[in-house]
């Protein structure tokens, strides 16, 4: 199993941000990985700021002066804390570009933001600025919510038999090593509703959802399998139901500490986990949350 490569933590200096980026220190250290803070300096407002005062004025200088200082100096408190690995980078521009830009000149593994933010992360994770970065970037995103007191305990991941099962089984076991895998399935018997009203009694529908129970049972057991899980590293979990709902009652149930999603499903379309059901979990679970966009 490989180890992660290089992490991007994003930063606007508030609450939130600070455990992701503790977090990612602490990944960094696990996985012998470099992490790069960065922080943005909202591109609208210092276009205005040129507008008003001119290209290079003085206070602009001092904004990005002050802004390096205090990343320079969480990035040298983080890395004396974890021991690892820590670069430090300013930007100037549109958010989710400046993150997307720095990933791809390091060649990050792994993105980590915090749930909210006060500055450019405000609306990153619960609105339209989470959704671009996650349909933009092809690389995967960690949302923290949690105090990163220790390595990840117990993650739950969400699989559907999709190509991108398979990776987002293998991202959390890159992000999460020392964690207990919870492999959730959730079924739902076909057109269940049409049925009952075409005449369908109870007995053959039932017989259809022992059915597609059994099929969800067997392919989980034959992907941890294909994963090479030994039986102490995971358990299995199949529900009936809506996924989004039997996620977060799974996670909330289990104690786990991080939500593991596809950010494609079986639909052609993204919006299968990346909507509704990845909308849903960060709204109403207390995990942190791993969005996988690998494809087979």
């Amino acid at each position: 199993m490989s180890r992660l490569g290089p992490l991007l933590a994003a930063t606007d200096f508030s609450a939130p941000a600070r455990l992701a980026v503790e977090r990612a220190a602490r990944l960094a250290h696990e996985a012998e990985a470099p992490l790069t803070l960065l922080h943005v300096l909202p591109g609208e407002p210092l276009a205005q700021l040129r507008n008003w005062l001119g290209a290079d004025s003085a206070p602009e200088r001092q904004m990005a002066q002050q802004a390096q200082a205090e990343l320079q100096g969480l990035a040298a408190e983080v890395a004396a804390a974890s021991r690892a690995e820590v670069d430090a980078r300013c930007a100037g521009g549109v958010a989710i570009d400046e993150i997307l830009r720095a990933a791809d000149a390091l060649d990050a593994a792994l993105i980590v933001t915090g749930a909210r933010g006060s500055g450019f992360l405000r609306r990153l994770v619960l609105g339209t600025t989470a959704e671009r970065l996650m349909r933009r970037s092809a690389r995967p995103l960690l949302v923290v919510r949690q105090p990163p007191r220790e390595a990840y305990r117990r993650a739950l991941v969400a699989l559907d038999f999709s190509p991108w099962s398979a990776r987002a089984l293998a991202l959390a076991r890159r992000v999460a090593p020392q964690a207990r895998l919870v492999l959730l399935s959730a079924y739902q018997v076909p057109f269940e509703e049409k049925l009952h009203f075409a005449g369908v009694d109870a007995p053959t529908i039932d017989l259809y959802r022992g059915h597609a129970r059994a099929e969800a049972t067997q392919r989980l057991h034959a992907l941890a399998a294909e994963a090479g899980l030994a039986p102490s590293q995971w358990e299995p979990r199949i529900v009936e139901g809506d996924a989004s709902l039997r996620i977060v009652e799974s996670e909330q149930a289990l104690a786990c500490d991080l939500t593991v999603l596809g950010k494609h499903g079986l639909s052609a379309g993204v919006e299968l986990l990346l909507g509704s059901v990845t909308r849903h979990v960060l709204a109403e679970g207390g995990a942190d949350v791993l969005v996988s966009t690998a494809r087979g």
